[in-house]
């Protein structure tokens, strides 16, 4: 446009674009939903889990997993409080670094994650995975690099 205003867009990059906001909407919404029921879990507590069930001593100080998780601090924070208070994780303190301190896993959270991951990885299979070819796959994978680079770079 002359003008210097940005160009609408078209009928088909809208629908586009409001199909991949209700996707991301509806997907985790479902995930949710499977965990709350089947395991008592949200999809939040799970992705904790996952982050210190990758960590070799199950533990994480609190900015490593802030940042693996992409949340802010104080997010985390009441998140873990959370689960503190339902016994999936606890909180250490650095003794090299007093102001730092450490998600560790717990027994109560290790039997979770295990108890939960396999129905977990079915519902993903179900509602996203087996509903793609593998080109639809490797095209999405494509895709969403593409973007997180992007997004990576603002």
């Amino acid at each position: 446009m002359e003008d210097g205003s940005t160009p609408r867009l078209s009928e088909r990059q809208e629908e586009i674009w409001r199909n991949w906001l209700r996707l991301n909407t509806l997907l985790p919404a479902h995930l949710n939903r499977q965990l709350q029921v089947d395991d008592g879990l949200s999809l939040p507590d799970f992705d904790v889990l996952v982050q210190l069930t990758d960590s070799p001593e199950g533990r994480l100080r609190v900015t490593e997993l802030a940042r693996a998780l992409e949340w802010e601090r104080s997010r985390l924070s009441h998140h873990v409080g959370r689960m503190q208070r339902a016994g999936l994780v606890c909180r250490e303190e650095c003794e090299t670094d007093r102001r730092g301190a450490f998600v560790v896993l717990t027994k109560q959270g290790r039997a979770a994650i295990e108890r939960a991951a396999p129905v977990h990885v079915r519902t993903v299979r179900r509602l996203f995975v087996d509903a793609l070819s593998e080109q639809e796959i490797e095209a999405l994978d494509a895709t969403t690099t593409k973007l997180l680079a992007r997004l990576g770079r603002s």
